[in-house]
């Protein structure tokens, strides 16, 4: 008896697997073994993953100065900001993939902290460059598009404009920014957005950091905006880019969009947007990446130009071919590190379905690269033609065996008059 009622308390402890509301993940193993650094805070954390960990204390203290900061700045009611937080805790567990270990108290005052500290950040950073150090900013900002390391942000959102409400009463809306623009703002300062591209949320829902980055990533404008269909379907071969460079395709930049998904092809002509490879490229890729595999699997876009990009790239002297045409800017100097990037971002990663487009750019990149033609045609131009030199004497060269055939046939012709 005593046996069925152990099995009955086993039963009653496990959670319901989470719901469609879950967006925050704790990245699988098999992902974070290959670069343990590139999910993991270095500096602040925030929401509750990475909460209590000793290499991140030194942060505690500066996040309750921010805000107490972002108190007295905004006026905001505390009473009332408790009451919100409150009101929203079923939802906010429900945000994240694991079990929260926190009390009902423990839990508000992480949010709040991490709120203030996160909207005080952005203020200072946007409207009075007046934070940490500028090495510290850039960790901060980073370890703020960690996947593991968010809060909803519709909970930040909701803070931001509650703390405001009262204290603004008399400023235009026009005036204060929201907090969407605030984010892009702070963001922008570090180079993730670029301060060109508008942006209109629109009715895209916005769940957290790292989510926003892979919105602007995807951004296009909705004239223009490419095919977005899915299909079953594995590509077998995938050419390099000196593969393809050897079969007569020419790279080029395109210049007419800035959304990773818009690669085009035609008239022998790749056009992909360009890319700077710095420091901080394999970590973003990484986590956007990582919430795909979870949140978006019938929409990882980026995992497709990731894959996509792993297999242009195997050896230095393809990346050498990217920066030569302004595909990649390589901010990391050593051509063979980003090889190994973009390789390394391939392994471990669930890739069942591609997207339409992707799927029939690489139908033709492999049916360009079968036809001999365009191989002769490129082998012609390389050697013969490479530079305006080159073709000047190849070009005198074929005019004198011409010339020279035209004599011999004179001769001959000359010859057999005369017999």
């Amino acid at each position: 008896m005593s046996c069925l009622v152990d099995i009955n308390a086993m039963l009653d402890r496990p959670e319901p697997p989470s719901t469609g509301d879950c967006c925050i993940y704790k990245v699988p193993s098999k992902l974070r073994k290959l670069n343990e650094d590139a999910y993991t805070p270095t500096v602040v954390s925030i929401g509750p993953f990475h909460h209590g960990q000793p290499q991140l204390q030194n942060m505690e203290r500066h996040k309750l100065i921010y805000f107490k900061a972002f108190l007295q700045r905004t006026n905001a009611c505390l009473n009332t900001l408790v009451i919100y937080i409150e009101s929203i805790l079923s939802d906010f567990n429900g945000c994240y993939s694991e079990t929260l270990p926190f009390s009902h108290n423990e839990l508000v005052m992480l949010i709040l902290t991490d709120s203030a500290f996160i909207i005080e950040f952005f203020l200072r950073t946007c409207c009075e460059g007046d934070t940490f150090k500028p090495w510290l900013d850039s960790h901060i900002t980073s370890d703020l598009l960690l996947l593991e390391n968010q809060l909803p942000f519709f909970v930040i959102e909701k803070i931001y404009s509650l703390s405001l409400s009262s204290t603004n009463a008399s400023v235009p809306d026009t005036m204060i920014p929201s907090f969407l623009q605030l984010t892009i703002g702070c963001f922008g300062c570090f180079g993730y957005f670029k301060a060109k591209l508008a942006f209109d949320n629109g009715d895209i829902s916005i769940r957290h950091f790292t989510d926003l980055i892979r919105i602007f990533h995807l951004y296009h404008p909705i004239e223009s905006r490419p095919s977005r269909n899915r299909i079953d379907e594995q590509i077998i071969h995938r050419p390099s880019a000196t593969e393809l460079v050897e079969a007569g395709v020419r790279f080029k930049v395109n210049t007419k969009s800035e959304c990773l998904f818009d690669l085009r092809f035609s008239g022998g002509v790749l056009e992909i947007p360009s890319l700077i490879v710095e420091d901080r490229t394999e970590t973003l890729f990484r986590n956007v990446v990582a919430l795909e595999q979870f949140h978006y699997p019938d929409e990882s876009y980026i995992t497709d130009f990731v894959i996509f990009l792993g297999y242009l790239i195997n050896t230095g002297r393809d990346v050498d071919i990217l920066v030569r045409n302004k595909i990649l800017e390589n901010w990391l100097g050593d051509s063979d590190s980003v090889a190994n990037l973009f390789n390394g971002l391939r392994i471990n990663v669930v890739h069942t379905n591609i997207s339409s487009q992707f799927s029939i750019l690489c139908k033709e990149l492999n049916a360009f690269c079968r036809n001999p033609w365009h191989k002769l045609k490129a082998t012609l131009r390389r050697d013969y033609c490479n530079t305006p030199w080159h073709t000047a004497a190849s070009i005198a060269g074929v005019l004198l065996l011409v010339l020279t055939i035209i004599q011999a046939v004179c001769s001959v012709l000359q010859v057999l008059q005369a017999s």
